[in-house]
């Protein structure tokens, strides 16, 4: 097949065949008599998977680096490379979606006051910047693909940070109150022990995490689970997809802001009367997260009410809280 042949199957010019073989992407066997290029089927096949990871925005170089990937370890490198893809996409819509929602304020303030104050737009924009690069500069400073393989038995040790562990779970499955074939969404899922349990009760599960070798666990164990690499602040899914939202023992290293993020986050991807469950290390003290690092459960519950949940914290020991939520009908 000839570069125009195989331009026409695929619907792209031959100048974009060319482009795409000047940057090492393809490179097609050349004729010894005139040197014309020839493509194979393998050929159009590679090239055809090249303008599909070109449409969903992925960049040249990442283009290439997930076909070496996945040539020499097979399709787990390219599920990779495109889950990465997807997580950047849905930060780059929720941050524009942020700059429209600022805008419109703005509006809505120059329609109520007839004028827009200095002071009015510094704030909102500097309240606009700070929440984006609260999501931009989101980070695994915690190392989780190393701490993989030993998670599990980390956790079962029920000890430190883990103390009451299994009860927190089980304690988050009853506050719920799971109905069967209802979807939940599990944050920070690790290797997917929470959303085993949910599994179990016959939800249909999926579980968020920034960790790729945690998914890949999670996983292992629960071949029925959905998973998607992504994180608080930016959940991979369009708005109002389930009935219940969870985390455990997650939710404690976002700081200040990316709490109100993450749980903007989980109210958006809830359904209207939908619940919201929270095992983690909280305090109780109002302003006690500037001591103990600890998130602050009456700050949390504060929001949840703000935002039309009734919500109720259930004490497992003294720092291990799980705070539930439910989203009140309109």
């Amino acid at each position: 097949m000839n570069i125009k042949e195989a331009a026409d199957k695929l619907g792209i010019t031959p100048r974009a065949i060319r482009f795409y073989e000047k940057k090492g992407l393809l490179s097609p066997a050349k004729q010894e008599s005139n040197r014309y290029r020839t493509f194979s089927e393998q050929d159009i096949w590679r090239l055809q998977t090249i303008v599909s990871l070109r449409e969903s925005g992925m960049s040249l170089s990442d283009i290439r680096q997930a076909l070496e990937k996945w040539e020499a370890d097979g399709m787990e490198e390219l599920q990779y490379y495109l889950e990465l893809q997807r997580s950047i996409l849905m930060s780059e819509w929720l941050q524009i979606k942020q700059i429209v929602e600022t805008t419109d304020r703005m509006i809505e303030l120059l329609k109520n006051e007839r004028s827009l104050p200095l002071a009015h737009i510094f704030g909102l924009a500097s309240a606009s910047k700070r929440l984006r690069e609260q999501r931009v500069n989101w980070k695994d400073r915690w190392d989780f693909n190393r701490l993989a393989p030993t998670h599990d038995e980390r956790v079962a040790a029920s000890e430190g940070n883990y103390a009451d562990y299994g009860e927190a779970l089980e304690r988050i499955v009853r506050l719920i109150r799971p109905a069967k074939g209802e979807r939940g969404l599990d944050i920070g899922t690790g290797t997917g022990n929470l959303a085993g349990k949910f599994l179990e009760c016959g939800c249909a599960m999926s579980g968020v995490d920034q960790s790729r070798e945690m998914l890949r666990l999670c996983q292992a164990k629960h071949p029925a689970m959905e998973t998607r690499l992504g994180n608080f602040l930016a959940l991979p899914y369009v708005r109002e997809q389930f009935d219940f939202v969870v985390s455990s023992f997650a939710f404690h290293h976002l700081a200040g802001d990316q709490q109100r993020l993450a749980l903007e986050e989980m109210d958006r991807v809830l359904k209207p009367s939908g619940r919201i469950a929270v095992a983690d290390l909280m305090d109780a003290e109002e302003n006690a997260q500037a001591r103990s690092g600890y998130p602050s459960a009456r700050a949390l519950s504060r929001w949840f009410a703000k935002h039309g949940y009734t919500a109720d914290l259930h004490s497992l020991n003294e720092r291990l809280h799980v705070l539930i939520a439910y989203k009140e009908e309109k």
